[in-house]
This record gives C-alpha cells, structure tokens and sequence, in this order.
C-alpha cells in the first residue's frame, strides 16, 4: 500500500480518488513548518503540496519518496537540487488552470482600461452626474498585446485576445514561429524591442534567473503610456520597486497583479496603495472549476506515476 502525503488541503473530487483506493493511504494535513513535515514525510511514497515551501531539509528526510505532486503550474516553492538528487519525479496540473488564469487575466485588463472600481464608485456615492467628468476609458479592439510567454496559458489567452479582435505578439524563445502562427499570433525575438509598441503585456514565465525582474524599469521607460501590463505568472518576474516608479511617473497606464515577490506582500508595499494598480490574492486560478479540476489531476498524476501511466508533458525536467 502506498503512502500519500497532502500538505494542505485539496478539493475533494481530489481525495475522492484515493479515498476508497485500496492501494493507497493518505493523510491531509495544513502545518507546513519544516519540523513537522519532516516527521510526517519519512515514509510516504508519494505528496501532493499547493504553495507552501518543500525544502531540501524535507525532502532529504523521505525515505521512500518518489512523486511530488505540485497542484498547480509553478514550482518554485519545492527544492529542486534536493528532488533531482533524490531521483524523485516532480508533476504539475499541466492541463488544469488555463482557462481561469487566462480568464483572470482578462478580468484585470478590462477592469484597468474601463476603470471598473471608478466607475462602479461613482454610481455607488451618488455621483451619477460626475460621469461626464470622469476620465475616459481605453477599448481594447485593435490594441497590441505582448503574451510573454506561450505554454497552455498563453495559448488559452491568445484565444480572449482575438475575440476581442486584438493584435497578438509572443515572446517565448522555446516555442517555434510555426506554432505561434497556427494559433494567430505574431513571434517577437526581443522583449526589450516588442515592449516598446506594446498596449498590454502579459507575463506567463516561470520565475529562475533569467526571467527575474524581466519587467525592470529600463524596459519600463522605453513602453508606451498607455501600456497595461498584468502578472499573473510568479511575483519576482516584475521588479516591484521600478513598476511603482514608472507608474507614479506616468510611463505607463497601469498594472494588475496578482502574484508578488514576497506573499503576503509586505503591508508597507507602495504598490498596495497605488491606484493605478489592481490587485488580486494569487487567486488567478481559483474557480470551483478549476480548483477542482486541479485537486483531481495532482492526484491523478500520483495514480498515474505509480501505474507508469504518467504523460512526459506533466512532468518537469529537472
């Protein structure tokens, strides 16, 4: 019988799988402090984690870990020399967020170019004569967006963008200008240069040493003022510091984020008080639908791994 670990809970269509699985035992469990995961690791066989942090202490401490199962798409919360050294397979829920986070992202670029909070203050303190007085708001028809980034998110916002009867570009050096073309979009090889014409940029990189602070405010200076950026990626790919500077210095229009280099974001971040910035919890991806599409397939990807059914494309190259 195999030993599952959940660290933090999971929706239930997740545990529903391996509930009445005679081949497995689990146990659920919310205190992430490494201590304690230490004693409840040691002999599991396989894990399933959200967004706490795996440290290389924890996994080194698994005697018979196997699979870590990440609900989710990024994984820098895990260890990854530590899950390398230990020959353990690292899943993510490839197929389960894209069309929340790419509706997300949506959500945050209209609310930017139409001022939904404005507006919707407006009507709500009794200033409904003010309207002719508010500052008008920007269409998207027609507009340039930058998607940074082409993997299922990019792929399911490409989609959003064209109904809305956008221009899309792309920058990912990893994803050939045939693929990009086929979905109806237009391959950039520089972000530096395609930024500069952009109105909207959308940012799906995964956060490591290349893509840290990719968003700086030397790129920032150089981008249209009418430019909406949106990080729904990982906090860190923007420089916080330089988008505040470029933002209360008019360089561009606006940003919505929902992810940040420290979570919770330090209260003392000027961008919590900057209102050129919409903001969200990290819950890009927290629909009922995909929260449980999600806790289904970190399981499943568990199932699957010890079946030797696992697909290649839910893995990640360590």
């Amino acid at each position: 019988m195999k030993k599952i670990l959940v660290i933090q809970p999971i929706h239930e269509a997740g545990i529903e799988l391996i509930k009445n699985n005679p081949d497995y035992e689990f146990e659920v469990i919310e205190n992430t402090d490494n201590e304690f995961l230490k004693t409840k690791i040691k002999d599991c066989d396989g894990v399933s984690i959200r967004t706490a942090k795996l440290a290389g202490e924890v996994i080194d401490s698994a005697n018979k870990l196997k699979i870590i199962s990440r609900h989710g798409v990024g994984y820098d919360n895990i260890d990854l020399k530590s899950t390398k050294k230990n020959d353990i397979t690292l899943a993510i829920t490839a197929t389960a967020n894209a069309v929340a986070v790419a509706e997300h992202v949506m959500f945050m670029l209209l609310n930017i170019s139409k001022k939904g909070n404005m507006y919707d203050e407006t009507v709500k303190s009794g200033k409904f004569n003010d309207r002719n007085k508010l500052p008008k708001t920007v269409e998207l028809w027609n507009k340039n967006i930058l998607i940074a980034g082409f993997g299922r998110i990019g792929q399911a916002l490409i989609k959003r963008c064209q109904g809305f009867e956008m221009k899309v570009f792309v920058y990912d050096p990893f994803v050939s200008k045939e693929i990009i073309e086929k979905h109806g979009g237009t391959k950039v090889d520089s972000l530096e240069e395609a930024s500069k014409n952009m109105d909207a940029i959308s940012l799906h990189v995964p956060l490591n040493e290349k893509t840290k602070n990719i968003i700086n405010y030397n790129l920032l200076k150089n981008m249209k003022k009418n430019c909406i950026i949106i990080n729904a990626a990982r906090g860190g790919v923007i420089n916080e510091i330089d988008l505040n500077k470029a933002l209360n210095e008019n360089l561009i229009l606006g940003a919505g984020l929902d992810v940040f280099e420290i979570e919770p974001p330090d209260p003392n971040n000027p961008l919590l008080k900057n209102n050129k910035v919409f903001l969200s919890p990290h819950t890009a991806a927290f629909t009922e639908e995909c929260m449980t599409r999600m806790g289904k397939e970190t399981i499943q990807n568990i199932i699957d791994f010890f079946d030797k059914k696992l697909e290649k494309s839910k893995t990640v190259k360590l």
